[in-house]
């Protein structure tokens, strides 16, 4: 009996900590706490959608220098990739038979104008005669053509001249503009002015302003054309005129806008594309005739357009998804369409309503249904309008 009693009390003795074990298993089967995660609300705001196409730099103004006349280079007087002024001597070609050729013209001239005072003495002698009958009528006639013959022959003569000297004058070669001023394509010496030797000498560019080329394609075009449609029956056209701007070979943006002065009248139906010339200021001088660069245009604007970031989005077989946290903060896998992409946000078209939750740190740690700690986290996303 005393045994049972002593078994008895070494059992109540060792039940508390039966109890303490039991409680703390019973604390480390419960459920972890809910997984924290960065979530974005979603908004509606006008997104601007930009496309970027590939240009050329021009001078507002390029203008050739050829030699008008043949004859071999005397004379260079500028120093190339300048800046010029307008009326700049430029280049100098021999002018010796072009000097005989104004001296032989001249000549002509002064025999044509000997000739003329001759028939006019004629015509003053024979004129009072034939009026008296002293001479006969054909006497007259011939004199009258004479003088009339003369006086041709002197236009005639004087138009030689005139052109002799305008050839001449071609052996001067001036600056038709202010610009800048490229490198000679000949060296003094060389016979220039007819093929093979250089026909063009060189070229002045004139860049306070400068013109940029660059191509679309039909659909584009038609793109656009609608988008400005539209925004003229919205009575926006005025607003729909955004500037264009210009990214540069080393990535950077052009810090002057631009604008579109020309569009080209047809379709190359070769390359089905479409020229368009967009002009920018140029006071610092920096854009240089043959840059390569990129012009980036508004194409749409959307007016209730939701952005999220790519970084929220995954993409499975074409498919794309985000995580929303729904009621009782559990998680859906959202399918959604997207639209185009705007610098690091992802423009949604269909799947995603306006206050939703999306989950933008912690996708790992999330899967459907699971419940989670939603943390808010704001996005600036201003670059995209």
């Amino acid at each position: 009996m005393k045994r049972i009693l002593l078994k008895i009390m070494c059992l109540f003795c060792l039940l508390p900590a039966a109890c303490d074990q039991l409680d703390k298993m019973v604390e480390d089967t419960k459920a972890p706490p809910p997984p924290k995660v960065t979530v974005i609300e979603t908004k509606a705001e006008e997104v601007r959608i930009y496309q970027e196409f590939v240009g050329q730099v021009y001078g507002f103004k390029d203008i050739a220098i050829r030699a008008r006349v043949e004859g071999f280079l005397e004379g260079i007087h500028f120093k190339e990739g300048s800046a010029i002024k307008k009326g700049k001597l430029l280049y100098t070609l021999e002018s010796q038979p072009f000097e005989a050729d104004v001296a032989a013209k001249m000549s002509k001239v002064a025999e044509a104008k000997t000739a003329l005072a001759f028939a006019e003495s004629d015509l003053a002698r024979i004129k009072p005669l034939a009026e008296e009958n002293a001479v006969s009528q054909s006497d007259l006639d011939g004199a009258v053509a004479r003088y009339d013959a003369s006086v041709a022959s002197q236009k005639a003569a004087e138009a030689n001249l005139k052109a002799a000297r305008i050839q001449l004058s071609y052996t001067k070669i001036y600056s038709p503009i202010d610009g800048i001023i490229g490198k000679t394509l000949a060296k003094v010496g060389d016979f220039v002015g007819k093929n093979p030797n250089p026909v063009i000498l060189n070229a002045v560019s004139s860049i306070d302003t400068v013109r940029v080329e660059f191509f679309i394609t039909e659909s584009q075009y038609l793109e656009w054309y609608r988008y400005m449609q539209k925004r003229r029956e919205a009575g926006l056209e005025k607003q729909s005129r955004e500037k264009l701007e210009l990214l540069l070979a080393d990535g950077t943006v052009y810090e002057h806008g631009g604008k579109i002065d020309f569009v080209n009248r047809d379709v190359d139906p070769t390359t089905g594309t479409l020229l368009i010339q967009a002009s920018f200021p140029n006071p610092s001088g920096m854009l240089r005739p043959g840059l390569f660069a990129k012009v980036k245009a508004v194409v749409d604007i959307v007016e209730d357009g939701i952005l999220v970031p790519q970084r929220c989005i995954t993409e499975l077989q074409g498919l794309y998804s985000v995580m929303v946290v729904g009621e009782g903060n559990k998680i859906d896998r959202r399918g959604i369409t997207v639209g185009p992409r705007i610098d690091e946000f992802w423009l949604i078209l269909e799947g995603l309503q306006v206050g939703e939750k999306v989950v933008y740190e912690g996708l790992q740690l999330v899967r459907d249904g699971v419940e989670v700690n939603p943390q808010a986290h704001k996005i600036d996303n201003s670059t995209s309008g």
